[in-house]
């Protein structure tokens, strides 16, 4: 049986530049809070429910998926805060296998390298590629469609279905 998963990659939403406060720890703004919000939206009429999110650990990451609205078990991961890609695909692939639709929460620029190595060329949509080579924004959304089990994923092991920018 040909097994299918699908990975939602999610940059989190914009953030806040407060004076005195450590990176990790600077909250969205307030155009952060509503575009998550719209995301989440999105992400509910047009995808699959989210069986499980991985999350970065700081503070924007956590924000943008309780905007979200996404009712999901989480695990909030400190490695992908400051994450490689490798370390990133290293998370996905400890997933449970019977879990279909992951929503993982993190950043730049991991996310964007992420959608772009485990794109197959093959199958892949060129116009969402290209636009995540141009800029992956704040609150962007890339779909990426997985054949087989979570633990064989590895690069061009994916087709880029879809690039969403909810603003």
């Amino acid at each position: 049986m040909d097994e299918r998963h699908v990975l939602v990659l999610m940059r989190h939403a914009k953030s806040d530049y407060p004076s005195g406060v450590a990176d990790h720890d600077r909250p969205l703004a307030s155009r952060g809070r509503r575009e998550a919000a719209r995301g989440g939206e999105w992400l509910r009429a047009n995808l699959p429910p989210i069986d499980a999110v991985l999350c970065s650990t700081a503070t924007r990451a956590r924000e943008t998926l309780t905007r979200t609205g996404i009712d999901a078990p989480v695990s909030y991961v400190a490695q992908l805060y400051g994450a490689t890609p490798g370390a990133l695909i290293e998370e996905v692939n400890k997933v449970d296998n019977g879990v279909s639709t992951v929503l993982v929460v993190g950043h730049e620029p991991t996310i964007s390298s992420v959608a772009l190595i485990l794109a197959d060329d093959d199958q892949t949509n060129v116009a969402a590629a290209e636009a995540i080579s141009a800029k992956f924004p704040t609150s962007g959304i890339a779909v990426l469609n997985v054949r087989g089990c979570w633990a064989d994923l590895e690069p061009g092991g994916a087709s880029l279905a879809e690039f969403h920018v909810p603003r």
